[in-house]
């Protein structure tokens, strides 16, 4: 695996729907789709994924709301991973001390067991 990651958000606007649905790992209530599956790929953030399916399991304000909004904002190495209620109410946030995800962040969106990017919406 290449340790160059080629991130780009831009990127993110060619995914209006998804073809193909994938399983989580860990959660496997939780599906994502070729979005999300392409931020995991290019950014190197299966981890990212993780985060948000195992939410779903361990913290009751995010396991109650039906849909999400999840921000990773990054800087200087460090991020923070926030949730949202699509209303700007904060369910969740979280500061990762290190990351080497590229770029400055990236939203996903979680609905009906569904991570996705907004555009797949």
């Amino acid at each position: 695996m290449s340790s160059t990651k080629s991130f780009d958000p831009s990127d993110l606007r060619q995914f209006t729907g998804t073809e193909r649905w994938y399983r989580h790992a860990l959660v496997r209530s939780v599906l994502f789709t070729d979005g999300a599956k392409y931020v995991a790929d290019t950014a190197g953030a299966y981890w990212l994924l993780d985060e948000i399916a195992l939410a779903q399991k361990s913290v009751a304000a995010v396991k109650s709301e039906e849909f999400q909004v999840w921000k990773l904002t990054v800087k200087d190495n460090a991020a923070t991973l926030a949730c949202e209620d699509g209303n700007d109410r904060a369910l969740f946030a979280k500061r990762i001390a290190f990351t080497d995800f590229p770029g400055e962040g990236v939203t996903l969106w979680f609905c009906n067991n569904v991570i996705m990017v907004p555009g797949e919406y």
